[in-house]
């Protein structure tokens, strides 16, 4: 059923969302700000992304979302989580992003709010720096259970076990004791930013997800982040987002964080 944007200018919104993928961030973002839009299913195919989604952008990843209005002659194509987090807020959710300046000091260099200048970094953090140590930690597990004769096994668990030792655990460490004391300077813990929910919440949830997926962040170890996590996944938002998402594919989801590594 084709729906229309609540946020006005005659904007259709799609989102193209591929299992297994950031896509699942832009639903709740959606959600959260009670835009009306429609989903696209796509399925791994061998692990990789559909040639489907080629058609929509070339480079077939997740998230993508098409927005047509009026005045264009053809679908806006947007990709790259935080470039969508950003168009959309700036359209429909402005209350997305702290304010920048205080009163008298538009445009002084230096002046931002403290709100701005994490939000802003926190929007390029998530993907730039805390991804990929998570990813690194994916890649060593993925070698260290890799289908190997047994006389090579000790072989590729001592490769993984020389990456984890010597850069992921310390990174992985680094930055979430970053992050932890971070959220301390949260009133109540609440947001990342402060005492809204903002476009980084949106960005982070997921690499936090990887890490409790991974173990690594647990009510134990980083008991701030890992109740944020939890929190965020009781938004109602976040649960209608996850109901539109299985009632459109047929597949019930399930928050990366409760999936299983391979």
């Amino acid at each position: 059923m084709s729906t229309v944007a609540k946020a006005g200018q005659g904007a259709k919104l799609t989102v193209h969302w591929l299992n297994e993928s950031r896509g699942q961030r832009i639903v709740w973002l959606l959600e959260e700000l009670n835009l009306d839009y429609d989903i696209k299913i796509y399925f791994r195919q061998n692990k990789r992304s559909p040639p489907e989604l080629k058609q929509v952008h070339p480079l077939g990843k997740s998230p993508v979302i098409t927005i047509e209005a009026p005045r264009l002659e053809k679908p806006l194509v947007l990709a790259e989580s935080a470039a969508i987090v950003e168009y959309v807020s700036d359209h429909f959710g402005p209350q997305l992003i702290p304010r920048r300046y205080p009163d008298g000091s538009d445009g002084l260099i230096g002046a931002e709010t403290k709100e701005w200048l994490r939000f802003r970094f926190l929007m390029h953090y998530a993907e730039g720096s805390l991804m990929p140590v998570l990813l690194t930690g994916l890649l060593t597990h993925n070698i260290r259970s890799a289908p190997v004769p047994f006389f090579l096994k000790f072989i590729t668990k001592n490769i993984a076990d020389m990456v984890d030792n010597k850069y992921t655990l310390a990174e992985l460490k680094l930055n979430l004791d970053y992050l932890e004391a971070l959220l301390a300077e949260s009133p109540d813990d609440e947001f990342l930013c402060g005492p809204n929910l903002t476009g980084a919440d949106f960005m982070m949830i997921f690499v936090l997800e990887a890490a409790v997926l991974f173990k690594t962040l647990n009510e134990t170890s980083y008991p701030r982040l890992y109740s944020y996590v939890r929190r965020i996944q009781k938004r109602d938002a976040y649960k209608r987002a996850g109901d539109k998402v299985s009632e459109a594919s047929g597949v019930k989801y399930v928050p990366f964080s409760e999936t299983k590594l391979a």
